[in-house]
């Protein structure tokens, strides 16, 4: 029987609201930090980069420190690097204002910032599955409520940033940026993580425990730090199911990002609609992206996976791109990114509930670090890539080529087997450490390890057996999909084409 008592959603509502007030302060400082050194150095330059300053570490941090939050514990990173991320921030206002601030101190408070939020936004997205398990919520759900905080943040953000901007000033939307770190922490430390789910009443494990692997009784010391790194790559490279999303995703960040920061401003400027004409669009997708990941966390835990993942990503890529290469009213175009923000919204969600269930508890930090960094490779070079064929072959060319590639690598790729491993309920996945009712640790190469035996395949549907415990792992949410934008980060390219 179920106790009442131990379902807690307060462990939810606490990562949820820290992960709003966090990427809100993100997404201000997107428009507050490079105002700001544009006001106070006048240099084109030099905002530059700053920005580089910030967004490298993050990159290149989140990617190696995944073994840190699997040893630390995702609530602790968090509240820390939000702490953090705030301080650095704080200081820059201050010095700023008592006209301390030089520029290459700059450099290095916003380097902090950078280098901060990379573990700390990770380090939310791993306390997402124990939440969930606490407050007894089917992990679609989990996921598509995350992926409408982060939409709704990334939308919001940047709008309020500049609103403060505008009224206030930069260094007063610094302390604002400040605040917004220092309140996600503090939630952080006041609600918990949701981590005892793992153990049920009388011992008996929780909805989150078969995510543990056990270690082998008799093992030494811990695992240093680089062996624990390695773990994470030995997951990625045994799960088919995780690589494909990881490939997939890849491309498809590759081509959002050439087609945000390149083909629609051209596009914009050839057409003659002008800058408004990107905004409204980029408004017209976030706000259908909301309603779609509303959906998706409402009755997405009723639904076939696979089908509605790749019908997603039918409506989310392509037909922007092909909108674009004709003569249309903006309307028209309108309608398509309304049409296509509403599928990319079911994307994340369902990627997030797939890589919950399949990452066990105690390497989802280093999974999911690699599975972004990986997924996010190719968005610096969209941009570039996507210049140098425009400058070659036109405009029209290059959008109907983006979005055959994009039909092609969303749709025919779904074609593949490891797809079907998508839509199995009562399959656990490559997260469990031990095989059904043995006691002893299962082959660490999993069902997909190169000395696996070979197995019939199962049946998909209500009636199938369930399967025997395995290890397992699966790709980082990336594609947020940066930010959202790149699939966690800017708007135009993520995991889900939004």
């Amino acid at each position: 029987m179920n106790d009442p008592a131990a379902r807690s959603i307060r462990p939810l509502t606490g990562v949820l609201a820290a992960i709003a007030v966090s990427l809100t302060g993100t997404r201000v400082s997107a428009v507050a930090l490079p105002w700001f050194v544009l006001v106070t150095t006048g240099s084109t330059a030099r905002t530059g980069l700053v920005a580089l300053c910030e967004m490298a570490p993050y990159v290149l941090v989140k990617a190696l420190t995944g073994p840190l939050v699997d040893r630390a514990g995702p609530r602790r990173v968090s509240w820390v690097t939000d702490a953090a991320s705030a301080a650095a921030v704080g200081a820059v206002s201050v010095l700023h204002l008592v006209d301390a601030l030089s520029f290459w101190l700059l450099l290095l408070l916003v380097a902090v910032v950078g280098a901060a939020r990379g573990p700390g936004d990770l380090a939310k997205q791993v306390m997402v599955p124990d939440a969930a398990a606490a407050a007894r919520v089917p992990l679609e759900r989990a996921a598509g409520l995350a992926g409408v905080t982060e939409r709704l943040a990334s939308t919001v953000g940047p709008a309020a940033g500049g609103a403060v901007v505008a009224l206030l000033g930069a260094p007063t939307a610094l302390f604002a940026i400040a605040v917004c770190f220092a309140s996600g922490g503090l939630v952080i430390l006041l609600c918990g993580d949701g981590s005892r789910s793992r153990t049920g009443p009388a011992g008996r494990p929780g909805p989150a425990a078969r995510d543990v692997p056990t270690e082998p009784a008799g093992r030494g010391a811990e695992p240093g730090y680089w062996r624990r790194l390695g773990e994470g790559f030995r997951f990625l490279r045994r799960d088919p199911l995780l690589l494909t999303i990881i490939v997939t995703v890849g491309v498809t960040n590759l081509l959002d990002a050439a087609f945000a920061s390149l083909l629609l401003p051209v596009w914009a400027r050839e057409s003659g609609h002008g800058p408004g004409a990107i905004g409204l669009a980029d408004s017209v997708l976030g706000v259908a992206a909301v309603c779609g990941s509303l959906v998706a966390a409402a009755v997405g835990h009723r639904i076939r996976r696979r089908l509605v993942f790749f019908g997603g990503f039918l409506l989310a890529g392509a037909p922007r791109f092909l909108i674009l290469a004709g003569d249309v009213p903006m309307a028209a175009v309108l309608g398509v990114f309304a049409l296509s923000g509403f599928g990319a919204g079911f994307l994340n969600p369902i990627l997030g509930a797939v890589n919950f269930e399949r990452v066990p508890a105690p390497l989802r930090g280093r999974v999911n670090a690699l599975g972004d960094s990986l997924a996010w490779a190719g968005i610096p070079l969209g941009g570039l890539l996507a210049g140098t064929a425009v400058a070659a072959f036109g405009l029209a060319p290059v959008l109907l080529a983006g979005g055959a590639a994009y039909f092609l690598t969303t749709n025919l790729a779904g074609l593949r087997p490891e797809w079907r491993r998508m839509d199995r309920p009562s399959g656990p996945g490559p997260g469990h450490a031990t095989a059904a009712g043995s006691g002893a640790p299962a082959d660490p190469a999993g069902p997909d390890g190169p000395n696996a035996p070979e197995a019939p395949e199962a049946p998909d549907g209500p009636d199938a057996p369930e399967a025997p415990d395995s290890p397992g792992s699966l790709p980082g949410q990336g594609p947020s999909l940066p930010g959202q934008g790149p699939r966690d980060g800017g708007r135009g390219a993520e995991r889900a084409g939004t």
